[in-house]
């Protein structure tokens, strides 16, 4: 093999491992790639899309009301969950007739056109924690049935940014 060919298979070689290492930093550290497996986000995320989740978005600022997450499931420690936050650090939450209430005031905007009757709480939220909920209400295994019902802060891995197929759109 003469020097020539050689150098060429290294610099191709070079620029494969590089594109890996810049891959699995991005994959590691930035950006997370999931396929969302159950209806419990519907309409909002469908069963089968593939979402982006940014991995910084906390870095900086707290999550808030309304951000959709990825997050570990708390009762296994393992499993990632999608849910949006309904309940922040300090409130109390609770669901009565058809409503959810944060400090004894109506939900607005509830995220959802789904009603559901299924009385929970009420539940305070401890310091460093949150509240989750699926937005298909009547079929989402969400904080309101988990055994250990709020998610702490470091086991949000970040915040869903965006569909990409098969129903490509911002999440919001």
């Amino acid at each position: 093999m003469n020097k020539k060919i050689l150098k060429e298979v290294l610099i191709n070689v070079g620029i494969i491992v590089a594109a890996l290492a810049v891959g699995i930093f991005l994959n590691k550290y930035m950006i997370a790639n999931a396929q969302v497996p159950t209806s419990s986000m519907e309409t909002t995320v469908m069963a089968g899309d593939r979402i982006l989740v940014n991995r910084l978005s906390y870095l900086f600022h707290e999550p808030k009301r309304g951000d959709i997450v990825t997050f570990i499931y708390p009762d296994d420690g393992e499993t990632l969950y999608l849910k949006r936050i309904l309940g922040l650090p300090g409130e109390t939450i609770e669901g009565k007739d058809g409503t959810v209430y944060i400090d004894g005031e109506p939900l607005d905007p509830d995220y959802t056109d789904e009603v559901s009757y299924d009385e929970f709480g009420p539940f305070q939220v401890p310091e460093g924690t949150y509240f989750m909920m699926g937005d298909n209400r009547n079929d989402s295994w969400d904080s309101r049935y988990w055994e250990h019902k709020f998610v702490e802060k470091e086991d949000i891995i970040g915040k869903a940014a965006v569909s990409y197929f098969p129903h490509p759109r911002l999440l919001k």
